[in-house]
Parts: C-alpha cells; structure tokens; sequence
C-alpha cells in the first residue's frame, strides 16, 4: 500500500464522517455495515478499528491513520515537581488485604468508629476518606473494598498514596487478595507496612505470615529486609499506636512535601448524586489549596465549590495538600479517578470541561459500534450469545467496578452488553430502555420506586437489586452459564462383531455376534463400523442372550441384537456395532 491515500481519523467517529472523508455516499458505507449484519444509521459512532475493516471490505486503496489527541490542558501528577517552597503534608495511607481479614475493624478502631455494621455482609463497598491526629500530626486514611470487584477502585487508591498498610490475619495467612493489594502497592511505587491483625485469636501463627511474604517477596526487617511487620489486634486495640508511630516514622522517611499557595489540585475518589443537594464529589487534595468559592474543573465537568465540608460532615473554609474533602456544586457528576484543578473563573472551567468531555466523546464514552461485536458478526463461526443488561449503582466508583467487572467475564461464547448505565435511582426511562432491548436491570445500592416496580411488572422487565457487589456479579455469571452450549459427552459402552445377520428391512436389523469389548445395554445408540470407517449410525433397540431378552451383555459372550435404523443398512459379517451413550452437561463459566 506504498502509494495509498492516508486518512486522518479520530478514535470513534461517525458512519457519515467516515463517508465524507473516504468521498463516498453515506450509503455505500452503511450498505457494507448492513451486508456484514450491522445496522447503523449516519450517525452511529464506530471505532479506529472498525474504520479499518470497513475500509478494508470496501477494497480501497486508503490506509487510516489514529489522529494523535490533544493534551489534556490539565498537567499530569507529579509528586516530585515541587519548588522550595514545598512544606510538608500529612502522609496518604491506603489500606488493603483480603476480604475478612479485618481491615475495616482495624480502621474504626484507628478512628474510634463503629461503621462496618453499615456495610453489606461486613465488607467495604465504596472508597472512603478520612483524617486523624495521632501525637498532634495528622494521618489521612483511604479505606479502599476488600473485594476482587473492586479491583478498579483498589488500584486507584493505590496510586493515590505515600503508604499502604497490608492487613494479614495471623489466624489465616497470604490469601489471594494480599497478593493482589501487594502487586497494586508495587505498581505504585510506593511503601508497605505490613499490619498482621487478629493477634488476639488461637490461631495466631505470626512466623508463618512472616513465611508466606517471603515468597511474595516481602523480606520483614527481622529476617533481613525492609518490611515492617506490626503484630495488631483491630478487636482489643493491642498495637495500634504503634502502628501509628510507624507510619509517622516511614513518611518522616520519605520527606512528604507539597506546594500550599498554588491553585489546587487532586483527585475524584467518589461521587455520587444526592436528594436536594445535588452531584456530590469526594475528593482528595494533592497540591495548593482548594476554597469555598474557587472554580474547579473535574474531566469534563465543572463546578463553583457551593460547599467544602471535611469528611465526616463538618463545613470547612479550606483545605490543604493530603486532606479529604466533600464538594458539591458540580453542574453534572464528575467520574471517579478524574483529576480536578482549580481555575482562574467560571469562562475558563467551563472551556476546560468542555475541550475535556469532547475528546473523552472522540476517543471513546459509550461504544455504538466497536471492532469486536463487528469482528464477530464477520466471522458468522464465531456466534457471541449475547446478555443484555442496564446498570445503575449508587455511586461512580461503584458502577466503574461493576462494569469492569462485568468485562472479565465476557468469552467467545458469552458476553455481557451493557446497553445503559448511570448513577442514581433507577427511572422510568431506564425500564423503557430494558423492555426495548430486552435487557435485565442490575441496580447496586439503589432504590426502586414503587411507580417504576409497577412499570416494570407490566412491560415484564427484570430488575435485580444488590447491596452486595459479589452477589451482583454472581447472578451474571450465572446468566451468562445459562446462554453456554451445553457440553456433549460421549460415553463408550461395548463393541459386538457381527458373526450373522437374520433379518434386514428398510428401518430395522436383526444380528447376532461376540462382545469383543465392554458390557453391552440396551437401549443405548450405536455406530456401524467397517474397515475402521464408520457406516451408518443406528440405535439398538433390544439385545437377547439365546431366547430369552437380557439388559446386559458382557464380554466374550454371544447375543442377538435388534437395530433401529434411519435408512437401510447392509450389514455385513465382521462388521463392529460400538455402542455409547451421548448427553448434554451443562458447562459453567
């Protein structure tokens, strides 16, 4: 293609761009989409990929190029690029470890709280943020879900932190979660204080937690490394502050430093909507000083801070590097993990967000048609049984979970198709959506309004609620295993050589021989053998031992045999009659 026509695209672009651009009719293009079973109008969205086998199908002599995105007019993070005017911050710690193992008692005993009684089954569903005073310096903690779902959230609230505190219950050891919290603390970059909890229990064995990090590659400082193991009971209180004293300790390590009089920045780490007040933001500040009143921009939303309260509720005038804060004011509800930067006024945030939500539509949102579905309905061999589900959940955090979850499941066969998704209660337009597209409603942590419950029952549409994520993806999975082809398995029963055949009609053989192999029953389906090729396939409908009928016939013995037959069989002596069972099992994910 050395002399071929380059054409500029973005990463998602409209059927009628592309057709402009290719200076084709907007309905050749559409009519190859149709003849490969997609049905798009003008201005459905596809992606870079897709582009390309369109173009590819087409036959032309065009060669597409990715047009390289703008960048984003918010810097990037960086924690070294400071002045030395840089003060110093509280440390950011993160805690993790596997589901049970204690990490939220421990935190409500670091924070003199009680809230896991609030939780689903006793297990973290949203990130959370929160500030101590430990010796009259403070400590900012991130509680971050202790489930694999939620391994999205999780990594962010790795990268966003100095620290990150391992809990390992002495009773119960490495699991595979641990592991999975030490590789997102390793990809960040960051320290790990190991906090070895449930000393207080019988089965306390702290040398073999010490073992198993050996072989995750975490050396204690005792064995010659530089881990910190801190025994701690979440249940007495027992080593907490010394836990304490060591975070303090490894961040007057790390030198933690920040800019204060510059304008803020940091990052979105839930946010959801709420009854009178609007999108709610839970943020943490990394740099500068964020003020009620400022401008801040979010991805592709803005606001003019209306309040700035501390986490647990209090109203705040301000707040510095390392401090968590509640934001409400936005004109729509940022998404998790966005960074926010405060702005100079609302004509400059509003272009900022703006430029920022365009090229987030460009470079993907929601697919309306991408390279895969298309690769599949190219390849007619490769059927993609679809589920079609709409999901709502509380919180942003929460729904970017499930649906990364949700994609973990997907397999040749199988796949789930989220055709809606957003934040908040479940509404009529949703359960309209779900009767359109036959689709199921997974709402997390939401409400069903009893208008909606009756719209639904009418219209027949499935709504399954959850407060606990697993279930969630449970009953997908489960879905998903009911659309799987079933498994057929064939079982050798016996094989008879035929020594004479009696009678012979259109439907039906009359044979006796020798069990060469295995035990012989009736009924049971059979292949007709010869010469080591298979004849004809028949179904043996009766067997005789002399003449008398007989269920079973094992080996070396002689029998008559009857034979069903779908179309006439010319049985010949010497021929093999193996006979097997077939059923159908259903396969799991």
């Amino acid at each position: 293609m050395a002399n071929a026509t380059t054409i500029e695209i973005e990463d998602m672009i409209t059927v009628g761009t592309l057709a402009e651009k290719l200076m084709l009719p907007v309905g050749k293009v559409i009519g190859e989409l149709m003849k490969n079973g997609v049905m798009a109008t003008v201005n459905e969205r596809i992606d870079f990929d897709t582009a390309q086998i369109i173009v590819g199908e087409l036959g032309l002599d065009v060669e597409l190029k990715r047009k390289e995105a703008a960048a984003p007019i918010t810097t990037t993070r960086d924690k070294n690029s400071i002045s030395d005017k840089a003060v110093g911050r509280p440390p950011v710690i993160a805690v993790m470890g596997h589901v049970d193992h204690g990490k939220t008692s421990l935190l409500d005993r670091i924070r003199g709280a009680n809230v896991v009684k609030g939780e689903a089954g006793g297990i973290t569903q949203h990130i959370s943020a929160y500030q101590i005073e430990h010796n009259g310096r403070k400590i900012t903690f991130l509680d971050t879900p202790g489930h694999e779902a939620f391994a999205a959230i999780r990594e962010h609230g790795a990268l966003l932190t100095d620290i990150v505190i391992i809990v390992v219950a002495a009773d119960d050891g490495v699991k595979p979660q641990t592991i999975e919290a030490i590789r997102f603390a390793r990809k960040a970059g960051v320290r790990i204080v190991v906090a070895m909890n449930k000393m207080d229990k019988e089965g306390a064995n702290p040398d073999r937690v010490k073992q198993e990090l050996a072989e995750q590659d975490l050396l204690i400082e005792e064995w010659g490394g530089d881990i910190v193991v801190v025994p701690v009971s979440a249940k007495t209180g027992e080593g907490v502050p010394a836990l304490l004293d060591m975070l303090l300790l490894v961040s007057d390590v790390e030198e933690l430093k920040a800019e204060v009089d510059v304008p803020a920045r940091g990052l979105i780490i839930e946010a959801h909507i709420e009854q009178g007040r609007g999108p709610v933001a839970h943020a943490l500040v990394e740099s500068g000083t964020v003020k009620r009143g400022d401008f801040i921009v979010a991805g592709g939303t803005y606001a003019k801070i209306r309040n700035l309260e501390s986490t647990d509720g209090k109203t705040i005038k301000e707040a510095t590097p390392s401090t968590p804060v509640v934001i409400t004011g936005f004109k729509e509800l940022p998404e998790f993990g966005d960074e926010f930067a405060v702005v100079a006024n609302e004509k400059a945030a509003r272009a900022e967000a703006s430029a920022t939500a365009t090229g987030k539509k460009n470079a993907g949102g929601r697919l309306d048609m991408n390279s895969t579905e298309l690769i599949r309905m190219i390849n007619r061999n490769n059927k993609v049984e679809e589920f079609n589900i709409i999901i709502k959940a509380d919180v942003q955090g929460s729904l970017t979970s499930v649906m990364d979850s949700l994609k973990a499941l997907d397999t040749d066969e199988v796949a789930v198709r989220v055709v809606g998704s957003g934040v908040g209660t479940i509404t009529e337009n949703d359960a309209h959506m779900a009767h359109t597209s036959n689709a199921v409603i997974y709402g997390f942590n939401v409400v069903l309004p009893s208008n909606i419950k009756q719209h639904a029952s009418r219209d027949k549409v499935s709504i399954r609620l959850y407060k606990v994520i697993y279930e969630l993806i449970d009953d997908v999975r489960e879905e998903l295993t009911k659309r799987l082809a079933p498994e057929i398995i064939e079982t050798d029963l016996g094989r008879l050589v035929v020594r004479g055949i009696f009678k012979t009609t259109k439907t039906e053989v009359i044979c006796g021989g020798e069990v060469t192999k295995g035990k012989l029953v009736a009924p049971a389906l059979a292949r007709v053998m010869r010469d080591g090729e298979k004849i004809a396939d028949v179904e043996v409908t009766g067997l005789k031992r002399g003449p008398n009928d007989a269920k079973e016939i094992f080996e070396s013995e002689m029998c008559g045999m009857s034979i069903k037959t779908s179309g006439r069989v010319e049985l010949q002596e010497g021929d093999h009659i193996e006979l097997f069972t077939r059923e159908m099992v259903q396969r799991s994910l």
